[in-house]
């Protein structure tokens, strides 16, 4: 008898659940920009690519969807897929926690923040089995993470929270430590094979 994994597995392969995954991503994605669209506007046009980094993750996300309903494995896009949604998304959620902390209320907006970022996670690693990408498309994808880190924290292009500024610092401290762990979590998915899962 197949295994609950083996069961939940197949569910989160079939193309009518890639579809509305695709949809709720693509949405995402949308209004992520929008949230952005603020910060961008006072940002130098060198910089606009690194700045919109959460909905640029789920970009990631949605090409990768679309790759697998075509039958394909666009691995690059993969890999900048795992490590950026599991950190922007545990980044933010780790912010607006901290954010609470700081002022005592984050309201709805904030809480649907903490819930949709970690929920970026959490997509993320549910699909590491479907993931075909070797170690020098990580490489690519952590050059790429780590540099994204040193035009936030060096060129100051990071998500601005006015209400955490004083800790600049420690963020992009504790930012490059998140970005290795996600990196590693790709090094560690790209060796390891998954016995419900083929892999190619």
């Amino acid at each position: 008898m197949p295994s609950t994994i083996s069961k939940c597995w197949v569910i989160l392969i079939h193309r009518s659940f890639l579809w509305l995954l695709l949809i709720i991503n693509v949405i995402g994605t949308i209004l992520g920009y929008i949230w952005y669209g603020w910060q961008l506007e006072i940002t130098k046009p060198i910089f606009l690519i690194f700045v919109p980094d959460s909905p640029t993750a789920t970009l990631f996300f949605c090409i990768v969807i679309v790759g697998w309903l075509l039958g394909r494995h666009w691995k690059i896009i993969e890999a900048l897929a795992l490590i950026t949604l599991v950190k922007y998304g545990l980044w933010a959620v780790v912010m607006n926690i901290w954010a609470l902390v700081e002022t005592g209320s984050i309201g709805w907006m904030g809480w649907m923040l903490v819930f949709s970022h970690f929920m970026m996670a959490v997509q993320a690693v549910l699909y590491l089995p479907a993931y075909r990408f070797k170690f020098i498309h990580v490489w690519i994808a952590a050059i790429w993470t780590l540099h994204n880190d040193v035009i936030d924290y060096v060129f100051g292009q990071m998500p601005i929270y006015s209400m955490l500024s004083n800790y600049v610092q420690s963020i992009g401290y504790f930012t490059f430590w998140l970005s290795i762990c996600c990196i590693s979590l790709a090094f560690w998915t790209a060796k390891k094979s998954f016995s419900f899962a083929e892999r190619s």
